[in-house]
């Protein structure tokens, strides 16, 4: 999901990730899910990664997609189906997912665009897209700009207001489950576009 360079550093960091890395939080991520308008059976966590953030979602099926294979690596040990792809091209079929997350990682996939309009593509009429993210208008998400810069990734962060009217513009129904450093989004596909 991450640009190419920043796929190598993921591949490269995998074995410590989950050592730095804070875990999910399962209650803001499972009230996402229950915005569906059904019940959520099937969810795809992209950019999933190490698997972290799926093993909080409260689903009978849960994916894993992302492109470092040293991440998908500790998400298969934990158990976890994993998907090795991008989410500028999804490999489900048209309306077939019920939820789709992604975890502190939105920033760092290319073609934001494209991701937006492939999520919408293959969730179910009423499932949700929801979206943990940075807000780079805090204090803490200007120094994680700074800081991802300085790494060398290609990161694109966008504040809460600016990914609504985005994701609003792909064809979804918004709404902001929390603020702050790090804000949630849920984004519903609507029954009919």
């Amino acid at each position: 999901m991450h640009g190419v360079g920043d796929v190598r550093f993921f591949d490269r960091i995998a074995p410590l990730y989950d050592l730095v890395m804070p875990s999910a939080e399962a209650e803001t991520l499972n009230a996402a899910l229950a915005r569906a308008d059904n019940p959520v059976e099937r969810v795809v966590d992209i950019g999933g990664g190490s698997g972290r953030a799926t093993l909080a979602l409260d689903a009978p099926e849960r994916i894993v997609l992302d492109r470092s294979v040293g991440m998908l690596g500790r998400a298969q040990n934990r158990g976890l189906d994993c998907v090795r792809g991008d989410a500028r091209s999804l490999p489900f079929d048209d309306d077939s997912v019920d939820a789709v997350t992604v975890v502190d990682a939105f920033h760092h996939m290319p073609n934001q665009q494209a991701v937006a309009e492939e999520v919408y593509r293959v969730l179910a009429p009423g499932g949700v897209f929801a979206i943990s993210e940075f807000d780079p208008e805090t204090l803490l998400g200007k120094g994680l700009v700074v800081a991802e810069r300085v790494v060398g990734f290609g990161s694109s962060f966008a504040a809460p207001r600016e990914l609504a009217r985005f994701l609003e513009r792909v064809g979804f129904e918004v709404s902001l489950l929390d603020t702050g450093f790090e804000y949630t989004m849920v984004a519903k596909k609507r029954e009919s576009h």
